[in-house]
């Protein structure tokens, strides 16, 4: 579904992906971890359009979207949840849902309101109240609602455990593997390795720009090299 060959981007005139290659399978759900400055969040921003690449090629689908428009590439089917959810605060939670249906005005509709309230109940007593108003969990959950209403094809999720409890990122995983059983495939950004790996079926590790391994993500758990000279107190954090 997803083919990255050597591509290479700068964030603020650094260069953070120095020939970046990976592939996705449809139905997968697949990891990125790495240390914190690996790249991780400019590989899915560079994907969805945020930032430009320097060089290199994203196919998705069989179409090449490396120079395609962030709202393009969301109408496409690839819909990316950022880092630190980014959901609009001063909107009640039903209009920032109907916001992210935008993005599915070309498609048919799969995923409905009432799928992404079934998939997040918490969402559905809360749906006139102002989305600033919400735990950290409960924004989380909503800016993956809001992701799904546009009907994603492939969704990219950039850190969803980032700043959650650990029961509350329980909830979130288990969405997440109910979303791919159900046959939407998923790249995971998670600084979580072990909660990366338990939740995915490849993995790929991130290291200054580059891909350093990659791998059956029950293969990389146990591999003693990513362990000690990569991810450290990652791989073996709690969760």
């Amino acid at each position: 579904m997803l083919a990255i060959r050597d591509l290479r981007a700068a964030y603020d005139g650094i260069e953070a992906l120095r020939g970046v290659s990976l592939e996705v399978q449809a139905g997968a759900m697949v990891a990125l971890v790495g240390a914190n400055g690996a790249g991780k969040s400019t590989l899915l921003n560079c994907l969805s359009g945020i930032v430009p690449a320097a060089a290199g090629s994203v196919v998705f689908e069989g179409e090449d979207i490396t120079r395609v428009s962030a709202h393009k590439i969301a109408r496409r089917g690839l819909l990316h949840v950022p880092e630190g959810r980014q959901i609009l605060v001063d909107l009640s939670v039903e209009e920032n849902l109907r916001l992210g249906a935008l993005a599915a005005r070309q498609r048919a509709r799969r995923e409905t309101m009432d799928t992404v309230l079934a998939l997040f109940p918490i969402l559905k007593d809360k749906l006139r109240q102002q989305a600033g108003a919400l735990s950290g969990g409960q924004q989380q959950m909503l800016a993956i609602g809001r992701a799904l209403m546009g009907e994603p094809r492939m969704l990219l999720l950039d850190e969803p455990s980032l700043g959650l409890a650990p029961l509350v990122t329980d909830q979130v995983f288990a969405a997440l593997r109910t979303l791919n059983a159900g046959g939407l495939t998923i790249l995971l950004v998670e600084q979580n390795a072990r909660r990366a790996f338990l939740s995915t079926s490849w993995a790929y590790l991130l290291d200054q720009g580059t891909i350093a391994k990659d791998g059956p993500s029950a293969a990389l758990a146990q591999d003693a090299e990513v362990i000690a000279r990569y991810l450290g107190h990652l791989a073996a954090g709690e969760g």
